[in-house]
């Protein structure tokens, strides 16, 4: 997701960034222009960068690539991002690949035709993962790569309104007020989907004690303006797996024509191989479409998704449009249209490269590792939320235990890591059991037992050091983070779009979860 900025005025800008009273330094060496003096002795290590205005000459390529890049140490170490689903590692000869592949703009098929057909074995692959239905002619299977999960939950949605309103048109009733039902504990792109594409959200709220959507109140939501059911396989707070097949079950058992898209977002490259035996696939039969993150644990660096379809009756034909090569008719359906190929031959490398066998042992050795993380935070006094043993994704959600009387809570245990360089979300549970507070973090594959164990130490650490600290004294700092990060907040937004009122959190005044 990327936030709308604001542009500076001109007279924001000409303030820039010298405090006042202080003269610009002159340069009147000769030397300045002289191309081997060092970057640090350049003028441009004098002069801050350019923020509002493209500079009138140019810089050289050695000066500027350090000065971005020194720039960019603000950042956050990646790998201790531990808040983030999205994949941090990836192998050289992965790397290799993909920057080889940065000038290739993969919609042009007639030009680059093997990665469009590296993107086709891809669809494959992963439709069969899903267990897709590949034995007959007239309900084959078929997919596209998106540049995330987002793409793809749009185009799932755009193409169940669609079905569901031609299906209407041929029964000359009204088609004008479609809905869809959904937990409210979704992904924030679900509810852009609604919204772009005209959709009453209907949603099956949590409760304190149930983080997932309940089957029966959501089957017990749809009417004749349903176009379908959203159930997650690894919700974003929790990385619990809703039960699919209850869903499933109920809508066979009440004759209801509704289908079902599953958000597999952090799950599609998990679940397959943890719990195989696990039914929420296209083994069910109103399981119509299906989405996958190939940036989270499909293993390659963002964005890359995918979504795929049971069959053609699922993906009404006036959706797709015919693109030719070769001699040949490309399909596409897409909201996007130029993308880098990179990310592409980046899951290709991961499946062949990894097979099942490698995917397999990486998400059993995330699952363990997330296991042991849960065991010593149990040990350390936190009440675990999130489901160990592979019944859901390889993270840990905890929170303090609210009859040991804290005089902290977790979102001041979450800025004592922050000060060790860990990113360890804290936040409210979804709508209408906001009131619990939580922590999450996120199992990669670059999340060692080795590290696991220091983030351990640094988190004792941390309890420690508020245990010690008085209830003002908290309060104080917290007052501090607080302000500084509304700053930072509001300096990436615009402030004509920071009250709005229609997304969940508009209407209870809570974040979405970090994803």
């Amino acid at each position: 997701m990327v936030h709308l900025t604001s542009v500076p005025t001109d007279a924001a800008a000409r303030r820039g960034s010298v405090a006042e009273g202080i003269k610009k330094i002159q340069f009147n060496d000769p030397a300045e222009e002289d191309g081997s003096v060092s970057v640090y002795g350049s003028r441009y290590a004098a002069q801050e960068l350019p923020q509002h205005e493209m500079p009138e000459q140019e810089m050289p390529k050695e000066i500027a690539y350090r000065m971005i890049r020194d720039d960019l140490t603000l950042d956050g170490n990646p790998m201790l991002n531990l808040a983030s689903f999205v994949t941090t590692y990836m192998e050289e000869e992965a790397e290799k690949l993909m920057a080889e592949a940065l000038p290739k703009n993969f919609i042009d098929y007639e030009e680059y035709p093997q990665t469009a057909e590296i993107q086709n074995r891809c669809v494959s692959m992963i439709a069969r993962m899903f267990n897709a239905p590949t034995q007959s002619e007239n309900e084959s299977a078929m997919g596209t790569s998106t540049v995330g999960s987002s793409e793809a939950i749009m185009l799932g949605v755009l193409s169940m309104k669609r079905r569901w309103q031609n299906k209407r048109k041929a029964e000359g009733k009204d088609y004008s007020k479609p809905n869809i039902i959904m937990n409210a504990a979704v992904q924030v792109c679900w509810e852009k989907a609604a919204r772009y594409f005209e959709v009453e959200e209907r949603y099956s709220f949590c409760t304190e004690d149930r983080y997932v959507i309940d089957p029966e109140e959501a089957v017990n939501l749809v009417d004749e303006n349903t176009i379908g059911i959203c159930a997650i396989i690894g919700t974003t707070y929790t990385g619990e797996y809703e039960d699919v097949k209850a869903i499933n079950d109920l809508l066979v058992k009440k004759n209801l024509d509704c289908p079902i898209h599953v958000d597999a977002a952090s799950g599609g490259f998990v679940a397959p191989f943890v719990v195989p035996d696990l039914p929420w696939d296209f083994r069910l039969e109103k399981v119509v479409s299906i989405n996958v993150s190939g940036h989270k644990y499909g293993l390659v660096y963002p964005g890359v998704g995918w979504v795929v379809w049971r069959s053609p009756e699922f993906l009404p034909k006036e959706l797709v449009f015919n693109i030719n090569y070769l001699g040949a008719d490309q399909a596409s359906f897409t909201l996007n249209f130029s993308k880098g190929a990179s990310q592409v031959i980046g899951q290709y490398y991961q499946m062949i490269r990894l097979g099942k066998r490698g995917y397999r042992s990486i998400m059993m050795n995330l699952t363990r590792t997330a296991d042991y993380l849960a065991a010593n935070l149990t040990q350390l006094g936190f009440v675990i939320m999130s489901k160990g043993g592979g019944q859901g994704l390889p993270l840990v959600a905890f929170r303090l235990d609210p009859e040991k009387g804290y005089h902290y809570d977790e979102f001041a245990v979450a800025h004592q890591l922050r000060e060790r360089g860990w990113v360890v979300p804290a936040y409210t549970m979804a709508p209408h059991s906001e009131s619990l507070k939580l922590m999450r973090v996120v199992v990669r594959e670059d999340f060692s037992r080795a590290r696991c164990d220091t983030l351990v130490k640094d988190i004792k650490l941390a309890l420690q050091t508020l245990n010690e600290m008085d209830k003002k004294k908290i309060e104080m700092h917290q007052e501090h983070v607080k302000q500084n990060t509304t700053a930072t907040k509001n300096k990436n937004s615009h402030p004509h779009y920071g009250k709005e009122k229609h997304s969940l959190q508009g209407k209870h005044g809570k974040t979405h979860a970090v994803c």
